[in-house]
């Protein structure tokens, strides 16, 4: 039996985390042995359904009407799309209502993390909704020592210049306007913020906080995994100040290259990335200049392996094993045949 892997949307995500998200979960069943198709077939088990666009809705009462399993992706929340595009705050309501339509359509849901998960269920959710990692590729992502000498290339920077990167849509959400303010109180290191939004959709004071960037930040754009991967490895620090996340793909896939990493001290990292063990924690713009400085000094303890160690438990591998567990349990594939019981060797 195959999993359709619903790609409607996919144009308009793709260079987004659900983007990812996607194009890991092809891969994590290919890993694991299941099958998947990008359209209809007779042997189609069920939908993975990963956006929450019109089209989706159709696609999932499409596999009702074929008597087949629809799996929905929990990427958004009403939380996370608060404070993100122009007019976000003001129909996070509506947003929330709709979302919860969508997921209802699902035979099951899968989010990324716990926190995620208890969000979706409070908003009364009435099907099994499952938390599961979007995962990361560790055997492209990780740790290349040759890629410092590379980044500072790339951009035309001293060899010994301090890097800081940072990675997401342009929103305030990401925490934009801080990594902004971060970087005017370090003169001395050079901030690179990758990922691009259409400007049409950015509130006016984020276009005018990009306008009024401090000489030492640089915008990229959206650029491939390759130049990502490269940023990751041969930065001296990646500082994701983002508010709000169902899980965060970009900080796997930094914990995966072995990147020092702060993140803003936020509920959805509880119990399992912890403040000085895997990655630094900060809450506000003081804690952020006082631990990015230390990193940048090497005067705090290097915590990269035990961040390597958590890209690893997140591995497609690891996602892939749970997921078709998942699909065992909720009978979206038919029950593997028992194992035929060996033949005892003759005396």
């Amino acid at each position: 039996m195959r999993i359709y892997i619903y790609s409607g949307g996919e144009k308009l995500v793709g260079k987004s985390g659900v983007g990812q998200a996607i194009r890991h979960q092809r891969e994590c069943l290919r890993r694991s042995g299941v099958p998947t198709t990008d359209r209809w077939t007779a042997d189609t088990a069920a939908v993975h359904v990963n956006t929450i666009l019109p089209d989706s809705v159709l696609a999932a009462l499409g596999a009702k009407l074929r008597g087949r399993k629809v799996v929905w992706y929990g990427h958004s929340t009403m939380e996370d799309f608060r404070s993100s595009f122009k007019g976000s705050n003001a129909l996070a309501p509506l947003f929330k209502r709709w979302i919860t339509f969508c997921y209802g359509l699902g035979d099951l849901v899968l989010t990324p993390t716990e926190y995620s998960r208890e969000l979706l269920q409070s908003y009364g959710l009435k099907k099994p909704v499952y938390s599961i990692s979007n995962g990361v590729d560790t055997s492209f992502f990780k740790p290349d020592p040759a890629a410092r000498a590379a980044l500072r290339s790339r951009y035309g920077l001293r060899e010994d210049e301090k890097i800081v990167v940072s990675v997401g849509h342009m929103i305030a959400r990401k925490g934009l306007p801080e990594f902004l303010e971060l970087a005017r109180r370090t003169p001395g290191a050079t901030f690179i913020w990758f990922g691009w939004t259409n400007p049409k959709l950015i509130p006016q004071e984020i276009n005018e906080a990009i306008q009024r960037a401090p000489a030492n930040v640089r915008f990229p754009g959206y650029v491939g995994r390759e130049e990502l991967r490269e940023a990751y490895q041969g930065a001296d620090v990646f500082a994701f100040l983002s508010h709000e996340e169902t899980e965060g793909i970009v900080v796997l896939e930094a914990l995966a290259c072995g990147i020092p990493t702060v993140l803003r001290d936020i509920p959805v990292y509880g119990g399992w990335l912890n403040h000085g063990e895997n990655v630094y924690k900060a809450s506000n713009n003081d804690e952020f200049q006082q631990i990015v400085s230390d990193l940048l000094a090497k005067t705090l303890p290097d915590l990269t392996s035990a961040g390597r160690a958590v890209a690893e438990s997140r591995s497609l591998e690891q996602v892939g094993r749970r997921l078709k567990d998942i699909y065992l349990e909720q009978r979206v594939l038919p029950p593997l045949p028992a194992a035929l019981p060996q033949k005892q060797a003759r005396a």
